[in-house]
Protein backbone atom coordinates (compact mmCIF):
# COMPACT_ATOMS: atom_id res chain seq x y z
CA UNK A 1 0.00 0.00 0.00
CA UNK A 2 1.40 3.44 -0.98
CA UNK A 3 2.24 5.79 1.79
CA UNK A 4 0.09 8.87 2.22
CA UNK A 5 1.41 12.31 3.17
CA UNK A 6 -0.08 15.63 4.19
CA UNK A 7 1.29 19.08 4.93
CA UNK A 8 2.17 19.63 8.51
CA UNK A 9 0.23 22.44 10.23
CA UNK A 10 3.61 23.64 11.52
CA UNK A 11 6.25 25.12 9.17
CA UNK A 12 9.79 23.94 9.22
CA UNK A 13 12.49 25.80 11.14
CA UNK A 14 13.52 27.87 8.05
CA UNK A 15 11.43 31.00 8.82
CA UNK A 16 12.83 31.02 12.34
CA UNK A 17 16.36 31.12 10.95
CA UNK A 18 15.38 33.99 8.64
CA UNK A 19 13.92 35.97 11.56
CA UNK A 20 17.11 35.41 13.57
CA UNK A 21 19.29 36.52 10.68
CA UNK A 22 17.22 39.72 10.19
CA UNK A 23 17.45 40.50 13.90
CA UNK A 24 21.24 40.05 13.96
CA UNK A 25 21.71 42.02 10.77
CA UNK A 26 19.55 44.87 12.08
CA UNK A 27 21.50 44.96 15.34
CA UNK A 28 24.83 45.13 13.47
CA UNK A 29 23.64 47.74 11.01
CA UNK A 30 21.78 50.08 13.33
CA UNK A 31 23.03 49.21 16.83
CA UNK A 32 19.78 50.00 18.68
CA UNK A 33 20.33 51.86 21.95
CA UNK A 34 16.81 52.90 22.81
CA UNK A 35 13.46 51.22 23.37
CA UNK A 36 12.26 52.32 19.96
CA UNK A 37 15.41 50.88 18.39
CA UNK A 38 14.84 47.50 19.97
CA UNK A 39 11.18 47.66 18.93
CA UNK A 40 12.15 48.31 15.30
CA UNK A 41 14.64 45.43 15.44
CA UNK A 42 11.97 43.09 16.73
CA UNK A 43 9.48 44.32 14.16
CA UNK A 44 11.98 43.75 11.34
CA UNK A 45 12.65 40.23 12.67
CA UNK A 46 8.93 39.45 12.80
CA UNK A 47 8.39 40.74 9.28
CA UNK A 48 11.22 38.55 8.03
CA UNK A 49 9.66 35.51 9.73
CA UNK A 50 6.14 36.24 8.41
CA UNK A 51 7.26 36.87 4.82
CA UNK A 52 9.50 33.80 4.64
CA UNK A 53 6.74 31.66 6.18
CA UNK A 54 4.47 32.51 3.24
CA UNK A 55 6.92 31.19 0.70
CA UNK A 56 8.70 28.49 2.65
CA UNK A 57 7.49 24.97 1.60
CA UNK A 58 5.39 23.07 4.11
CA UNK A 59 6.81 19.97 5.70
CA UNK A 60 5.23 16.74 4.50
CA UNK A 61 4.43 14.15 7.14
CA UNK A 62 3.28 10.58 6.70
CA UNK A 63 -0.25 9.85 7.76
CA UNK A 64 -1.87 6.53 8.60
CA UNK A 65 -4.57 5.16 6.34
CA UNK A 66 -7.85 5.50 8.24
CA UNK A 67 -9.24 2.28 6.73
CA UNK A 68 -6.14 0.41 7.83
CA UNK A 69 -6.40 1.99 11.24
CA UNK A 70 -9.98 0.84 11.48
CA UNK A 71 -8.88 -2.67 10.60
CA UNK A 72 -6.18 -2.61 13.27
CA UNK A 73 -8.54 -1.22 15.88
CA UNK A 74 -8.76 -3.84 18.57
CA UNK A 75 -12.16 -5.37 18.87
CA UNK A 76 -13.90 -4.62 22.12
CA UNK A 77 -13.94 -7.45 24.54
CA UNK A 78 -17.28 -9.17 24.60
CA UNK A 79 -19.31 -8.26 27.58
CA UNK A 80 -19.30 -10.93 30.16
CA UNK A 81 -22.75 -12.27 30.51
CA UNK A 82 -23.85 -12.67 34.02
CA UNK A 83 -24.57 -16.22 34.90
CA UNK A 84 -28.23 -16.67 35.58
CA UNK A 85 -28.70 -18.88 38.53
CA UNK A 86 -31.92 -20.70 38.25
CA UNK A 87 -33.25 -21.33 41.66
CA UNK A 88 -34.96 -24.68 41.94
CA UNK A 89 -36.41 -26.43 44.90
CA UNK A 90 -33.95 -29.23 45.69
CA UNK A 91 -36.87 -31.21 47.12
CA UNK A 92 -38.55 -31.50 43.72
CA UNK A 93 -37.33 -34.70 42.13
CA UNK A 94 -37.18 -34.51 38.36
CA UNK A 95 -38.80 -37.62 37.02
CA UNK A 96 -37.25 -39.48 34.09
CA UNK A 97 -39.20 -38.86 30.91
CA UNK A 98 -41.14 -41.70 29.31
CA UNK A 99 -40.93 -40.82 25.62
CA UNK A 100 -44.70 -40.38 25.48
CA UNK A 101 -45.18 -36.70 24.61
CA UNK A 102 -48.51 -36.45 26.44
CA UNK A 103 -47.21 -37.98 29.67
CA UNK A 104 -43.95 -36.05 29.49
CA UNK A 105 -45.98 -32.85 29.20
CA UNK A 106 -47.87 -33.88 32.35
CA UNK A 107 -44.54 -34.38 34.11
CA UNK A 108 -43.44 -30.88 33.09
CA UNK A 109 -46.68 -29.38 34.34
CA UNK A 110 -46.46 -31.33 37.57
CA UNK A 111 -42.96 -30.02 38.36
CA UNK A 112 -43.99 -26.42 37.65
CA UNK A 113 -47.17 -26.78 39.67
CA UNK A 114 -45.41 -28.28 42.69
CA UNK A 115 -42.75 -25.55 42.60
CA UNK A 116 -45.52 -22.95 42.65
CA UNK A 117 -47.36 -24.76 45.46
CA UNK A 118 -44.26 -24.74 47.65
CA UNK A 119 -43.68 -21.07 46.97
CA UNK A 120 -47.25 -20.30 47.97
CA UNK A 121 -46.99 -22.50 51.04
CA UNK A 122 -44.00 -20.47 52.23
CA UNK A 123 -45.65 -17.15 51.41
CA UNK A 124 -49.07 -17.83 52.99
CA UNK A 125 -49.05 -17.92 56.79
CA UNK A 126 -52.59 -19.21 57.32
CA UNK A 127 -52.30 -22.77 58.67
CA UNK A 128 -55.54 -23.97 57.07
CA UNK A 129 -54.57 -22.77 53.60
CA UNK A 130 -51.07 -24.16 54.09
CA UNK A 131 -52.52 -27.58 54.90
CA UNK A 132 -54.74 -27.35 51.82
CA UNK A 133 -51.69 -26.65 49.65
CA UNK A 134 -49.86 -29.66 51.10
CA UNK A 135 -52.92 -31.82 50.38
CA UNK A 136 -53.04 -30.47 46.83
CA UNK A 137 -49.39 -31.36 46.23
CA UNK A 138 -49.93 -34.86 47.61
CA UNK A 139 -52.96 -35.67 45.47
CA UNK A 140 -51.32 -34.18 42.35
CA UNK A 141 -48.24 -36.37 42.82
CA UNK A 142 -50.37 -39.48 43.33
CA UNK A 143 -52.38 -38.78 40.17
CA UNK A 144 -49.20 -38.38 38.13
CA UNK A 145 -47.71 -41.54 39.64
CA UNK A 146 -50.77 -43.48 38.56
CA UNK A 147 -50.67 -42.11 35.00
CA UNK A 148 -46.98 -42.94 34.62
CA UNK A 149 -47.71 -46.52 35.64
CA UNK A 150 -50.93 -46.67 33.62
CA UNK A 151 -50.37 -44.56 30.48
CA UNK A 152 -53.63 -45.83 28.94
CA UNK A 153 -55.50 -43.72 31.52
CA UNK A 154 -53.87 -40.43 30.55
CA UNK A 155 -57.00 -39.20 28.83
CA UNK A 156 -58.89 -39.26 32.13
CA UNK A 157 -56.74 -36.52 33.69
CA UNK A 158 -56.62 -34.11 30.75
CA UNK A 159 -59.14 -31.71 32.24
CA UNK A 160 -57.50 -31.95 35.65
CA UNK A 161 -54.20 -30.57 34.30
CA UNK A 162 -55.65 -28.28 31.65
CA UNK A 163 -58.20 -26.51 33.84
CA UNK A 164 -58.77 -27.60 37.44
CA UNK A 165 -55.18 -27.51 38.67
CA UNK A 166 -54.18 -24.22 36.93
CA UNK A 167 -57.38 -22.54 38.12
CA UNK A 168 -56.76 -23.67 41.69
CA UNK A 169 -53.23 -22.23 41.59
CA UNK A 170 -54.65 -19.00 40.17
CA UNK A 171 -57.03 -18.71 43.13
CA UNK A 172 -54.20 -19.36 45.58
CA UNK A 173 -52.12 -16.64 43.93
CA UNK A 174 -55.01 -14.21 44.33
CA UNK A 175 -55.23 -15.19 47.99
CA UNK A 176 -51.47 -14.60 48.37
CA UNK A 177 -51.65 -11.12 46.80
CA UNK A 178 -54.48 -10.05 49.09
CA UNK A 179 -52.79 -11.58 52.11
CA UNK A 180 -49.63 -9.55 51.38
CA UNK A 181 -51.54 -6.29 51.84
CA UNK A 182 -51.59 -6.97 55.56
CA UNK A 183 -54.94 -5.24 55.99
CA UNK A 184 -58.43 -6.44 56.78
CA UNK A 185 -61.45 -5.31 54.80
CA UNK A 186 -64.77 -6.50 53.46
CA UNK A 187 -63.46 -7.23 49.97
CA UNK A 188 -60.15 -8.74 51.01
CA UNK A 189 -61.48 -10.88 53.85
CA UNK A 190 -64.51 -11.92 51.83
CA UNK A 191 -62.43 -13.02 48.85
CA UNK A 192 -59.93 -14.89 51.01
CA UNK A 193 -62.80 -16.71 52.71
CA UNK A 194 -64.26 -17.74 49.35
CA UNK A 195 -60.88 -19.07 48.22
CA UNK A 196 -60.58 -21.17 51.37
CA UNK A 197 -64.06 -22.64 50.80
CA UNK A 198 -63.29 -23.30 47.15
CA UNK A 199 -60.09 -25.07 48.14
CA UNK A 200 -62.09 -27.52 50.24
CA UNK A 201 -64.39 -28.17 47.27
CA UNK A 202 -61.48 -28.54 44.85
CA UNK A 203 -59.56 -30.93 47.04
CA UNK A 204 -62.63 -33.13 47.47
CA UNK A 205 -62.99 -33.22 43.69
CA UNK A 206 -59.30 -34.02 43.22
CA UNK A 207 -59.56 -36.90 45.69
CA UNK A 208 -62.51 -38.22 43.66
CA UNK A 209 -60.45 -37.86 40.50
CA UNK A 210 -57.74 -40.03 42.02
CA UNK A 211 -60.32 -42.52 43.28
CA UNK A 212 -61.92 -42.74 39.82
CA UNK A 213 -58.60 -43.78 38.31
CA UNK A 214 -58.75 -46.94 40.39
CA UNK A 215 -62.30 -47.83 39.27
CA UNK A 216 -61.19 -50.49 36.79
CA UNK A 217 -58.76 -51.99 39.28
CA UNK A 218 -61.50 -52.10 41.89
CA UNK A 219 -63.81 -53.98 39.50
CA UNK A 220 -61.09 -56.43 38.57
CA UNK A 221 -60.26 -57.07 42.21
CA UNK A 222 -63.93 -57.51 43.12
CA UNK A 223 -64.32 -60.03 40.31
CA UNK A 224 -61.24 -61.91 41.45
CA UNK A 225 -62.53 -62.00 45.02
CA UNK A 226 -65.90 -63.41 43.94
CA UNK A 227 -64.23 -66.10 41.83
CA UNK A 228 -61.94 -67.06 44.67
CA UNK A 229 -64.79 -67.12 47.19
CA UNK A 230 -66.77 -69.42 44.86
CA UNK A 231 -63.84 -71.79 44.46
CA UNK A 232 -63.22 -71.89 48.20
CA UNK A 233 -66.88 -72.66 48.81
CA UNK A 234 -66.84 -75.48 46.24
CA UNK A 235 -63.80 -77.00 47.88
CA UNK A 236 -65.37 -76.65 51.32
CA UNK A 237 -62.56 -74.31 52.36
CA UNK A 238 -64.61 -71.20 52.92
CA UNK A 239 -65.04 -70.36 56.60
CA UNK A 240 -68.86 -70.27 56.59
CA UNK A 241 -68.97 -73.55 54.68
CA UNK A 242 -66.63 -75.18 57.21
CA UNK A 243 -68.68 -73.84 60.09
CA UNK A 244 -71.84 -75.32 58.53
CA UNK A 245 -70.33 -78.80 58.56
CA UNK A 246 -69.72 -78.78 62.28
Amino acid sequence: MAKKFKKSPWSSAGPVYVASAVLIGWAIAFTPTSVSGFFLAGLASFCGWAISKLFWPKTLVEIEDSSKKAEQKPEPEPEKQEEVKQETDPGIKKRPRTGDSTIDKLLDEEEKAIAEMRRLDKAIEDEKVSAQIVHLEDVTTKIVNFIVENPNKKGQVRKFFNYYLPTTLKLLNAYDRMDETGISGMNIDGTKGKVEEMMDTSLAAFDKQLDALYADDALDISAEIKVMEGMLAQEGLKEDAISGLK
